[in-house]
């Protein structure tokens, strides 16, 4: 008889290693802090690439839009330190972006990964089908046998002899506990008795 053979491919999703997920969670959150909110949206093309929601690809869309609006503001202020009203509005916009998408990209990605299924490791043993009786022979188990477990035979508690004088107990644990308590008695009573001849 043939064994079970090889379990067949499961499609499992990938999941990527916790160190992975961290350094690409860094690498992306540094991403536009470093480079004061110009290159925010190559870290929410990441989120949208990975997340695959329509929202991510359209924040993605408007803060692409909204950086080349802030780089035209700043391109455009006449003075050369970009300090008049045109340049600190396109600066700090730029910043608050920078941040902005830092906090949402860690939240989304984080709960993207805690959210997502995890397939079950592949057993040997495939799933059986329901067993369906074919032309009036008796169905088969599909199941390996497996082998039986071992058992110890058990020794029966041995009860005392009845006590002249008692009734017997109906219940064999019961009367071998009145039997030891009353052994106790005797015996209390033996030391009781030598501890007054001494």
């Amino acid at each position: 008889m043939h064994g079970p053979g090889y379990p067949p491919p499961q499609h499992r999703e990938h999941q990527p290693n916790s160190g992975f997920l961290v350094t690409m969670r860094v690498l992306f959150a540094l991403l536009p802090v470093l480079s004061c909110g110009m290159l925010a949206f190559g870290t929410l093309i990441r989120l949208a690439i990975v997340t695959r929601r329509p929202r991510d690809w359209a924040l993605c869309g408007a803060n692409f839009v909204l950086t080349v609006v802030c780089l035209a503001l700043v391109g455009e202020d006449p003075t050369e330190d970009a300090s008049t009203w045109m340049g600190n509005t396109g600066m700090i916009t730029m910043l608050s972006m920078a941040v902005a998408v830092v906090g949402y990209f860690l939240y989304s990605d984080i709960k993207h990964y805690e959210n997502r299924p995890v397939a079950p490791p592949a057993g040997w043993y495939p799933p059986t089908p329901p067993v369906v009786p074919q032309y009036g022979y008796p169905p088969v188990d599909p199941t390996p046998p497996q082998a039986p477990a071992q058992t110890h035979p058990q020794v029966p508690a041995q009860t005392p002899p009845p006590v002249p004088g008692h009734t017997p107990t109906p219940a064999p644990r019961i009367g071998q506990v009145r039997a030891e308590l009353d052994e106790l008695s005797e015996l209390l009573r033996k030391q009781e008795g030598r501890e007054r001849d001494q």
